[in-house]
């Protein structure tokens, strides 16, 4: 495959992917400001805050977590799964449900367990049952319209939450975090767009590295739910196999796994360090000497930074970049990047076990 052959991207992009890729920043801007003129109850003494979500609407409040986990006084939980954590019950217990189609069975679920267990509660879709229930019981919602996938919807999953923090007084003021951050993202982009030829583009040549190999991402602090995102990006965009490790806690485990020498399997692998000023000095450290050990197994490894001046702008720009590498490695394996055959077939499978 020719990263350079626009007239085949648009035949295999269907939908137009790459014009929510390259929509992103503007999106995140949209969100943020859109977040700050949304109804919101004047709420005091919040404790502590629980978002449920699944997939790309969780994604958002990862990324909000790690963001203000500096700054917030309060603990921030991400729950992915039905029903909710005992602890979360009372008025001083903020739960924030989110889900883009506003029909996720798991975020329904948290819904009804939140409403009865006497929480507040507010509702972030686009629309769907959970908004529906949310007027039923006068609850408030955050309606925002976006017609395309949810995990092309992640500057709406964070930006939204971003402004609700902020206007709740859990975070300080992010307008020039914001403005920092969406310019950035727009000045990186430049060299990382479609019509950037390979030999220029460092996101098309990522990709090439990533063809054929199991990726493994790895972040801490800041950038570790990047991983993440980055991890389901691949899995959903490139429908390519690949997995996230978290520092410090994978030098404490994971690490031991290379002692093993594998050659053959080592080489359809690959490990890609997320770096970013904001990283704890030690585990900078730690990830510049544990991609040293992988290397010397030979394992295949590179790293790849943030840019911006500030935490947000690095923290988006990472995102942004991991966007395109991962639709580039589409373009690869020649695969729709946006259809996702596989999880709407399960996703209607379990609705046909009710």
């Amino acid at each position: 495959m020719n990263l350079d052959d626009l007239e085949r991207f648009k035949q295999l992009d269907t939908l137009n992917m790459i014009g929510e890729i390259d929509n992103l920043p503007d999106q995140l801007d949209y969100a943020y400001q859109l977040g700050m003129k949304q109804d919101l109850p004047d709420w005091k003494d919040i404790r502590h805050v629980v978002v449920a979500g699944m997939g790309a609407s969780a994604i958002g409040a990862d990324l909000l977590a790690a963001y203000c986990a500096s700054s917030a006084p309060i603990p921030v939980t991400i729950h992915r799964d039905y029903d909710l954590p005992q602890f979360a019950r009372g008025e001083k217990t903020l739960v924030i449900c989110s889900s883009h189609s506003g029909n996720t069975e798991e975020t329904l679920s948290a819904f009804e367990t939140a409403r009865k267990a006497g929480c507040r509660v507010i509702v972030v879709a686009t629309g769907g049952e959970l908004v529906k229930r949310a007027k039923g019981n006068k609850i408030p919602v955050w309606n925002f319209d976006h017609a395309g996938q949810a995990r092309a919807a992640v500057g709406f999953s964070f930006g939204l939450l971003l402004a609700m923090f902020q206007r709740l007084g859990i975070i300080p003021d992010q307008q020039e975090a914001v403005e920092d951050a969406v310019e950035s993202m727009k000045r990186s982009q430049q060299h990382i767009k479609t019509d950037v030829i390979s030999a220029k583009n460092p996101a098309k040549r990522y990709a090439g590295q990533l063809m054929g190999r199991w990726i493994t991402i790895v972040g801490s602090g800041m950038t570790a739910p990047i991983a993440r995102r980055w991890k389901t990006q691949l899995n959903e965009i490139a429908k390519a196999g690949a997995n996230f490790e978290i520092l410090p806690e994978a030098d404490h485990n994971t690490l031991a796994g290379t002692t093993n020498h594998q050659e053959t399997l080592n080489a359809h692998t690959i490990n890609l360090f997320l770096r970013a000023d904001s990283d704890h000095p030690r585990n900078r450290l730690r990830s510049d000497m544990t991609r040293k050990i992988f290397m010397l197994e030979g394992m295949n490894t590179d790293h790849v930074d943030g840019r911006g001046k500030t935490p947000l702008a690095q923290m988006w720009t990472l995102i942004h970049f991991g966007d395109y590498m991962a639709y580039y490695l589409a373009m690869w394996y020649e695969v729709d990047p946006t259809l996702i055959p596989v999880l709407d077939e399960f996703k209607q499978a379990m609705t046909e076990e009710k």
